[in-house]
């Protein structure tokens, strides 16, 4: 009975407050500064902010922003790839290749440049060549309905083949003065590589977060089925992702020939790890449907802080892919942590 006048007498308060009472089983609404906390991007800007402190103990010189700009420019390339691919990801796919395909559409270019063509052509042929691969790995995976992931371990071969094919075992040079060293030219006192990188950041993240493609990719994430009985042009999307991916990568190679001032086949060998490692650390989720460039962004910037770091503390290469694949791993856990928490 003392019941019953306790939940009649809940009942009128809230009828006279205006108040709902809340469906019996529905899940209470998280306060917003929970839902801002529990977001992979956070994680990775904390994590961020901890590896710049660590690092300037390291070295004085990381409290100087020149330094840690001219820094970027070794993995720039990396970082414009892994925006490209958080896409695809996001789409519910994985391309383990474009570090092959940023060695091959270098080497054409090199190739084409040393045979006579003009260097402008040369360039064009490479972004052609990063396409066509791009459409390679999108017919095998969307036409023969392959897994993407291993695909592209067989297209990584491929590819990472043709270079050594093409160029050899040697280092192809000689080019025009205003091509070499971009790493070392600004604009408005930041390289220029880094420019492009936060251009493309801009514009992948307001192309994801604010247009009807980028919602669907989303969609197509979560769950394919549903997004093509809703009318989504799935395999289209896809197809132009891996498309863009392959482009891009043509447009890293090149940066990074103009770096070096050479090309190789075996050039961004093992960067593949890094590019994997920035979208993860950004918290896209890697079954698809989550993910964002701004995390993207800020796990580049977080990888560039402890690879730099390392460096500067003369870590062997072997300690620092230990380090990458451990970052790696727990990147992938916390991940999957946070949404399923979300989930709850």
């Amino acid at each position: 009975m003392t019941d019953k006048i306790s939940t009649e007498g809940l009942s009128a308060s809230q009828t006279a407050t205006g108040e709902q009472p809340a469906p019996k089983g529905a899940a209470e609404l998280r306060p917003m500064w929970q839902v801002i906390l529990i977001r992979p991007e956070v994680m990775t800007f904390v994590l961020l902010l901890i590896a710049f402190a660590v690092a300037t103990q390291l070295s004085p010189f990381f409290a100087d922003a020149t330094f840690i700009l001219e820094s970027a420019t070794f993995y720039v390339e990396y970082a414009i790839i892994a925006l490209v691919l958080t896409l695809i990801i996001i789409a519910g796919e994985i391309d383990l290749s474009p570090a092959a395909m940023m060695a091959f559409s270098a080497c054409v270019f090199a190739a084409l440049f040393k045979l006579g063509l003009p260097i402008g052509l040369a360039m064009v042929a490479s972004v052609i060549t990063g396409a066509l691969m791009g459409i390679f790995n999108g017919i095998l995976v969307l036409r023969f309905k392959l897994p993407s992931i291993i695909v592209t371990i067989g297209t990584l071969t491929l590819y990472r083949g043709l270079a050594q094919v093409l160029a050899g075992d040697r280092s192809i040079s000689g080019f025009p003065t205003w091509f070499i060293g971009i790493d070392w030219k600004y604009w408005f006192g930041v390289p220029i590589p880094v420019v492009l990188f936060l251009i493309a950041t801009v514009v992948l993240a307001v192309f994801l977060a604010f247009t009807v493609t980028g919602r669907q990719i989303y969609q197509i994430g979560t769950s394919p089925e549903a997004a093509r009985h809703a009318g989504i042009r799935v395999q289209r999307i896809k197809m132009g992702l891996f498309v863009l991916l392959g482009v891009a990568s043509s447009f890293a190679g090149m940066l990074t020939a103009s770096r070096l001032a050479s090309v190789r086949y075996d050039m961004a060998t093992g960067g593949e790890l890094q590019m994997v490692l920035m979208v993860m650390l950004g918290g896209t989720y890697i079954f698809g449907g989550r993910g964002s460039i701004a995390g993207t962004f800020l796990a580049a910037w977080l990888l560039i802080v402890i690879a730099t770091g390392m460096n500067v503390a003369n870590i062997q290469i072997t300690s620092q892919l230990i380090v990458m694949g451990f970052l790696l791993i727990v990147s992938i856990i916390a991940t999957n942590a946070i949404y399923a928490r979300t989930q709850r």
